[in-house]
């Protein structure tokens, strides 16, 4: 059967503090998204954009900047993804900031209680965005979805999904961090959260690293993957507002793109912080959908590609000497 994609505009800067990823949907758009997975032989529905307020540019209130707005694009985007979900499709969220992660996966999440599958949660990104409201040194929520949707945050973000929290944080595997503030590394390292930090896939290489954070899936495992464009080394995607210095090349995200396609388990994606404000003729807009053209089975040669047994974790996906 045809995978069923629905790509969901969500237009807001909401939870950060420089402006511009409002601007990242249509800047995918222009990127050819659509027109590059149709060709991939999948069926793609735009269902255009999430509507929400507007972003005031306050300060921060009571160690939140916008938390409001940011509880009614989250709400609107929940609705939207878990719509989808429940018609068969596969939502395709094109932010816009990361607090988003919020809305999105917290729907994932629910449908996965209500169908009895289980999750595996992928947050490709620069940062752990595992801040709290006094943790955090800017407010901004965009550095706060992962603890949000483990449970740590206001309840206005952490029960959009109905069942706090949201998600285990045995769930979540985060690839490519390298840049978590003072107290946010003791609260994750406190939760356990699994992170393959860059000094990580240095040592052991992208290809031990994925093998690690795609092992013990079957094909009862739904699997989510929240990319955030800042996830790259900004040598190849400027087009962000956090560029971090030392993210994975070209190759490397390409190599995590295609590990991610050949468990044949993707089921949903963000694609998030893009800001063609900061970006170079949307050069980043571009790498960015080379890359998901990746995550949705694109290969240089025809490859014979692992499916998991149901009920039986893939040898393909253990990992080799050398990983943790």
């Amino acid at each position: 059967m045809t995978a069923r994609l629905s790509l969901i505009g969500v237009p807001t800067d909401i939870g950060a503090s420089v402006r511009g990823a409002s601007m990242g949907p249509e800047a995918l758009r222009v990127a050819g998204l659509q027109g590059a997975l149709a060709h991939l032989g999948l069926d793609v529905a735009d269902r255009g954009d999430v509507q929400g307020p507007p972003n005031p540019c306050d300060a921060p209130r009571d160690g939140y900047r916008h938390l409001p707005q940011a509880v009614a694009w989250n709400q609107r985007l929940h609705d939207a993804v878990y719509a989808e979900l429940q018609g068969g499709r596969v939502p395709v969220v094109l932010g816009g900031d990361h607090c988003l992660g919020i809305g999105s996966v917290s729907a994932v999440a629910r449908h996965c209680r209500e169908r009895g599958k289980k999750l595996r949660v992928l947050w490709l990104d620069a940062h752990a965005d595992f801040n709290t409201h006094d943790l955090s040194p800017s407010g901004n929520v965009h550095g706060m979805p992962v603890a949000c949707l483990c449970g740590y945050g206001p309840a206005e973000l952490t029960a959009i999904g109905g069942v706090v929290p949201a998600v285990d944080v045995r769930d979540i595997r985060q690839i490519g961090i390298r840049s978590v503030d003072d107290g946010e590394k003791r609260l994750v390292h406190d939760v356990g959260l699994e992170v393959y930090d860059m000094r990580f896939i240095d040592e052991v290489g992208m290809r031990n690293t994925m093998a690690l954070a795609l092992s013990k899936m079957d094909a009862d495992t739904h699997l989510h993957v929240s990319f955030d464009v800042d996830f790259l080394d900004p040598s190849i995607a400027p087009g962000v507002a956090t560029t971090i210095l030392g993210g994975p090349t070209f190759r490397e995200a390409q190599l995590c793109m295609e590990m991610i396609a050949d468990t044949g388990l993707l089921a949903s994606l963000d694609i998030v912080e893009l800001n063609p404000a900061l970006d170079v003729r949307n050069g980043t807009a571009v790498v960015a959908v080379d890359l998901v053209q990746s995550l949705f089975g694109k290969s240089t040669l025809h490859r014979e590609r692992p499916r998991l047994p149901r009920g039986v974790a893939s040898r393909d996906f253990e990992p080799v000497p050398g990983g943790h």
